[in-house]
């Protein structure tokens, strides 16, 4: 181990490995029951969608510590479930097979990006504005998701959506668990969000919200993973709509998995090894039958406990397979539970808010019309092309073309022609 991660060279020990890929794994643990939650709403197995982000997190997380030795942990993104379940396959009514093969590709050019200087040229040419104005509007569109399924907020024939019934089990329990999440949070417990889900399933249990028999079907599970694995369809790999969910997808895993990267991994030949394996890690999602990955940002809790190696992602990778023994929890967690993870973690992707240059009206008010139309529209898709179309027009209208470059007048463009033909 210590020649493979080289322990001493970082000053670490295994020991130390070892406790904080186990603080890292109980911090990013719940993705498996949210992410199977949330590819539940888009028509695939409840099971076995836990089953793909099992062994996705398992050999993503294996890829980045043998590959770049770094403590960084791979896991589906909350954004990009999102997005695959709500604008691939509801708004822009793709099959969740064809939403795979897109999960697929995207991975294909993000990993071709990865490995030329172009990865840079085009991250850095998208302003930090639009970049952080994704990251809200996917954070508002994700709390929208969480208030839906708890309940707090319902459909309302006047105003289109209105306050849940707030005298409901179901709504109730989600308030309680909100509760529960938002103490463990603010508190700064590890594995506050593990626990929370965990809390409440079992506040949910006297209802009759949680069902569990205790019994551990392996067989069953596999059976429907064998529908799963390799199921991407490109029936559809010709239509341009098919291409714009490719293209707007791969945008958002360059810009988050480059900022997260940039932030937790200073050493560039660390750096350049992480973002490359992300990209081979998002191939391997959609071939194994879940949503797109990107680099966890909880991964600061296990750099934080001291991590320093591959040797403690590779710890985290061992213990999602292990979690395979708790298949039969996962069917037990009820909505009114995962509902405040979701409006949690859409809570702190509004912090990158401060990011936008408000003194600019050329700067936030693109931010704004992304901000808006990514719940609005519930499409993510919709939201960003209505903030990069308008980028360049509002620089020109104000005489500020000159701060335009190539990059982003192309990504306008191939947003702009998506409506045209797909109109």
């Amino acid at each position: 181990m210590n020649r493979t991660f080289k322990l001493e060279a970082h000053g670490t020990t295994i020991q130390r490995e070892f406790l904080s890929g186990l603080t890292s794994f109980f911090t990013v643990a719940y993705i498996v029951i949210v992410n199977a939650s949330i590819l539940k709403d888009a028509g695939m197995s409840q099971e076995a969608s836990a089953i793909a982000t099992i062994i996705t997190c398992f050999l993503g997380c294996l890829m980045i510590a043998f590959w770049a030795n770094s403590p960084l942990v791979i896991i589906p993104g909350m954004g990009e479930n999102i997005f695959f379940s709500y604008t691939i396959v509801r708004a822009l009514g793709f099959s969740w097979q064809e939403a795979l093969a897109i999960v697929f590709i995207s991975g294909v050019l993000y990993t071709i990006i990865a490995f030329s200087p172009l990865a840079v040229t085009l991250t850095t040419s998208i302003s930090i504005s639009m970049k952080s104005a994704i990251t809200v509007g996917i954070g508002l569109f994700i709390t929208f998701i969480g208030l839906q399924k708890g309940g707090i907020v319902a459909a309302n024939e006047q105003n289109l959506i209105g306050i849940g019934d707030l005298t409901s089990p179901k709504t109730l329990l989600t308030l309680v668990s909100l509760l529960i999440t938002a103490v463990l949070f603010i508190r700064n417990v590890k594995g506050g969000l593990l626990i929370s889900l965990a809390a409440g399933a079992l506040v949910a249990a006297p209802f009759g919200f949680t069902s569990w028999d205790g019994s551990n079907d392996w067989a069953a599970g596999l059976r429907e993973y064998q529908h799963l694995f390799g199921a991407f369809s490109f029936d559809r790999v010709l239509t341009l709509p098919f291409w714009t969910a490719v293209f707007s997808l791969t945008m958002i895993l360059l810009f988050q998995n480059l900022g997260t990267i940039q932030t937790f991994e200073k050493d560039k030949k660390k750096f350049s090894s992480a973002y490359r394996a992300t990209g081979v890690s998002n191939m391997f999602a959609g071939a194994f039958g879940t949503s797109s990955t990107v680099t966890a940002l909880e991964s600061a809790v296990g750099i934080a406990s001291g991590a320093r190696t591959g040797l403690s992602s590779a710890v985290v990778g061992i213990l999602f397979l292990c979690s395979l023994f708790f298949m039969p929890i996962i069917k037990a967690i009820p909505d009114s539970a995962i509902a405040p993870i979701l409006i949690l973690i859409g809570s702190l992707m509004l912090q990158s808010v401060r990011d936008i240059r408000f003194d600019d009206v050329t700067e936030y008010f693109p931010a704004f019309l992304t901000i808006v139309l990514i719940p609005l529209t519930y499409n993510i898709a919709d939201g960003m092309a209505f903030g990069f179309i308008s980028y360049p027009l509002v620089k020109i209208l104000c005489g500020k073309g000159k701060d335009l470059n190539p990059a982003v007048c192309f990504v306008a463009f191939l947003f702009l022609l998506n409506y045209v033909f797909f109109l």
